[in-house]
């Protein structure tokens, strides 16, 4: 994994893998602004010829570091993020429900965006 970069491109709403050049996995996710500003996960993808080296956790992993620079939460709803986040829980504070159900609301206001 050492030769992975983890960049955020915010605008587009990915947190990217770049290893030789070509981005190999990510992480797609959205800002929720209320009830509280959130980063809310929605898919992680690795790329095939990359799976098996760690690279969507170490997504995850910076994704709550990322949040927890900005003191914002991370509301998942990518199904690998939430069992990361089980695994992890003193790196990955548990959304409230009331954030999660926004977040979900949000989603389905927006389908187009995913």
């Amino acid at each position: 994994m050492s030769d992975i970069d983890i960049r955020d491109d915010r605008a587009a709403g990915r947190l990217e893998a770049v290893g030789g050049g070509e981005v190999v996995g990510r992480i797609e996710y959205f800002v929720l602004d209320a009830p509280a500003t959130a980063l809310v996960p929605v898919h992680t993808i690795v790329e095939p010829a990359h799976e098996g080296h760690g690279i969507a956790g170490s997504l995850a992993r910076e994704l709550y570091a990322i949040a927890a620079r900005e003191g914002v939460a991370v509301a998942p709803l990518c199904p690998y993020v939430v069992k990361w986040a089980e695994r992890h829980p003193d790196e990955a504070p548990a959304a409230g429900a009331e954030l999660l159900d926004a977040a979900k609301q949000w989603l389905r206001e927006h389908p187009e965006r995913f």
